[in-house]
């Protein structure tokens, strides 16, 4: 008993600490956001409104995130077809 008394405000952190990662994951990796990114990055660039430098610099960025969600995206497909399959 005195043990969850002492473990439950860890426990909630731990927790909390998950969801943050979670979230923060979701906006990295998340592949409409990126798109989007991608997008407002290029209208920004023609509109002058970026030199070509950071524009260079943040489409890089942008397109590696994308190459990881994508990668990621492929490793929850195939672990879901193992589940569904084994």
């Amino acid at each position: 008993m005195l043990h969850k008394i002492v473990s439950a405000p860890i426990n909630l952190v731990i927790k909390i600490g998950e969801k943050v990662k979670e979230e923060a994951d979701k906006q990295l990796y998340d592949l409409p956001t990126i798109q989007q990114k991608l997008i407002q990055l290029q209208m920004m660039y023609e509109l002058g409104e970026i030199p070509e430098a950071a524009y260079k610099k943040q489409e890089e960025d942008l397109l590696l995130r994308y190459e990881m969600a994508k990668r990621l995206e492929m490793e929850q497909w195939q672990e879901m077809t193992k589940r569904k399959g084994g």
